[in-house]
């Protein structure tokens, strides 16, 4: 698991509570940070999940990145 996975996923629960108390309160702008910022933890977490794929390749065919 990459850092990318936990940052990720932390911006996108912050997100889904923006778009939550921005809809209860009607605060448009705060709903539209919300959106962002859950679209951001999803591209974060996709990245980190290229990161643990690269890895992985990396070590089953023996020239892992990290043994250099």
């Amino acid at each position: 698991m990459e850092k990318e996975h936990v940052t990720g996923k932390v911006d996108e629960v912050k997100g889904k509570a923006k778009q939550t108390v921005g809809g209860a309160t009607g605060d448009h702008e705060l709903q539209g940070e919300g959106l962002v910022d859950e679209a951001k933890g999803k591209v974060k977490q996709a990245y980190g999940d290229v990161k643990d794929a690269i890895k992985h390749g990396d070590k089953k065919a023996g020239t892992d990145v990290h043994d250099k």
